[in-house]
């Protein structure tokens, strides 16, 4: 398993979602209030805000889905979670990455430094940071945000939800150019593995082909 000292396992390219009509970035000159955890609509005045392709909007939305299940689950089986910052980070974590499509720049460090500045909320931020890769051991009664937060997104390929299988593989023929990169996508799947077992653990059921009621499963 990774720890911290680990290099960064693989991410896909920012430009890992089909391509969309193209929607003009605005210059953000005020942004919306929102709280520290903020509200479903607090979270689409801000990717309003920043220009969030329709692509990624839905992407996100089945990705707080999911990870708003997995917290509610959580929670009902004796885990400290606060569902409502579970499901703002979901809906957040790919704030940025629509700007880094077109200008370049890490989706995960960019995001985190702009829902830390809006929000002042460490714990949302760090859920965007690090929903690629978590850099430490896996424990869910602590960091249960951000590890739910990777696990579902890798449960989400675009705007359809599949298994982890079929989303690695997909990532190995898209992206596997090199023995290297196919290594470090092979290191990702076993970190989401191990998060998967981690979560099935916890919650007493089976996840692997589970949707939680957002959806069908796609193969």
């Amino acid at each position: 398993m990774s720890d911290s000292t680990s290099k960064p396992l693989f991410a896909a390219p920012e430009a890992d979602f089909p391509p969309t009509e193209a929607v003009a970035l605005p210059l953000v000159a005020e942004l919306p209030p929102v709280d520290a955890v903020p509200t479903d609509a607090q979270c689409r005045l801000l990717w309003d805000a920043y220009g969030m392709l329709p692509n990624i909007r839905a992407h996100s939305e089945l990705v707080a889905c999911l990870a708003t299940a997995l917290a509610e689950l959580a929670r009902a089986a004796g885990l400290a979670v606060d569902v409502t910052a579970v499901r703002a980070a979901a809906l957040l974590h790919d704030l940025a990455k629509t700007y880094t499509i077109r200008h370049g720049g890490n989706h995960c460090q960019l995001g985190a430094a702009w829902v830390q500045e809006i929000t002042g909320n460490p714990a949302l931020a760090q859920g965007v940071l690090c929903h690629v890769h978590w850099p430490r051991e896996i424990d869910l009664a602590v960091d249960f945000l951000p590890l739910a937060l990777i696990y579902s997104d890798k449960r989400v390929k675009h705007n359809q939800i599949v298994t982890l299988e079929a989303r690695f593989e997909d990532l190995l023929v898209r992206y596997g150019t090199t023995e290297y990169i196919r290594g470090r996508i092979r290191e990702s799947f076993q970190q989401a593995e191990a998060i998967e077992r981690a979560l099935a653990a916890t919650l007493g059921i089976d996840i692997h082909e589970n949707t939680f009621g957002c959806g069908r499963l796609v193969e």
